[in-house]
């Protein structure tokens, strides 16, 4: 019987480990992170991408999801990932690569990447990744959390904010991001706004989405809720009665805090103290922010131009993020 060229690959890769020692090039995380989910699936997904070239892929199309995976979780550029899988055991067992096969390069990982954001594959790699977390017992559903955090774009900013017919100036390298004010209303700022859904209790961000900076939270802020969780907690940016009505309708608590009405002095002591109790619990989706700006995942700026790019770089961070999270 002829065996399948995998298999082959298996076997060679078996004789070579064989040799090395006990240990050798281990990595307990990517272990745990490599069983936690079944990656068939994923496989499946991008087995459909086409790197821009002609013929067979040179490299199995789960090796380099894996490897932007591990991107993510290292905070590498495309030629520092080429050289990690070139010298580092842990990230070549990882993705299934060989010890003696080759090494794809920063411009195949490129081609890769491109060939999933023209596939529109981050939305279905999102949703299947977190299937088997929810299946897998690791939602736990007691509310989730709504916020949204500014991601300064790429390219340079273009100057003064408005051209001089009072028009928004935009940099003809991302015509996409645009400018917002800060959360103070002092300084303007230039590029795009991540929002997120964040289960509370596991910390895993269930629903996410990248819009342009000048977005309102509270446009978004229908499709972060899931519908399956007992509570909706968001600060009194996202307060609208439409949306306090609809919460009621399909039985999910509405946590959202309250925010001064004009001409109010001040908020009734009543609202006063909801709004502390449900700042308390919001603190964990601020957590999760801090943790994607200052961790590898970077994003203080985007690393991409164009809001589809941001968006597919955005939906890799965050499997590889709750990925991490599920394994501990």
């Amino acid at each position: 019987m002829v065996r399948g060229v995998e298999g082959w690959v298996m076997d060679q890769r078996r004789f070579v480990e064989a040799f090395l020692p006990t240990g050798f090039g281990r990595n307990a995380r990517l272990e745990r992170i490599a069983a936690l989910i079944d990656w068939a699936p994923l496989e499946a997904l991008v087995r459909q991408v086409r790197p821009g070239e002609t013929g067979r892929p040179p490299y199995r199309a789960l090796a380099m999801l894996r490897a932007l995976l591990l991107q993510q979780w290292y905070g590498l550029s495309d030629p520092g990932l080429e050289e990690a899988l070139s010298d580092r055991v842990s990230f070549r067992r990882f993705c299934g690569l060989a010890l003696e096969e080759p090494t794809p390069d920063e411009t195949t990982l490129c081609r890769f990447r491109l060939a999933l954001v023209k596939a529109g594959l981050g939305d279905a790699l999102f949703a299947e990744v977190s299937r088997q977390l929810e299946t897998a017992g690791f939602m736990v559903k007691a509310g989730t959390l709504i916020d949204a955090s500014l991601v300064q774009a790429t390219v340079r900013q273009p100057p003064n904010g408005s051209s001089p017919m009072g028009q928004e100036s935009r940099s003809p390298h991302d015509p996409d991001a645009n400018w917002t004010r800060t959360a103070c209303g002092t300084k303007r700022f230039f590029g795009y706004k991540v929002h997120v859904g964040v289960d509370q209790g596991s910390g895993i961000i269930r629903s996410r989405t990248v819009t342009p900076a000048k977005v309102y939270e509270s446009e978004v802020a229908d499709d972060l809720v899931i519908g399956d969780e007992k509570a909706v907690y968001a600060d009194k940016a996202y307060e609208k009665r439409a949306r306090h009505e609809t919460l009621k309708a399909r039985g999910i608590k509405d946590r959202i805090q309250h925010r001064r009405v004009r001409g109010q002095p001040a908020l009734p002591p009543w609202q006063a103290i909801r709004n502390k109790l449900i700042g308390r619990v919001r603190t964990a989706v601020e957590r999760t922010f801090s943790e994607l700006k200052r961790g590898p995942y970077g994003f203080v700026r985007m690393r991409y131009r164009g809001l589809t790019r941001c968006r597919l770089h955005f939906d890799l961070s965050v499997i590889a993020y709750n990925l991490r999270r599920a394994a501990g």
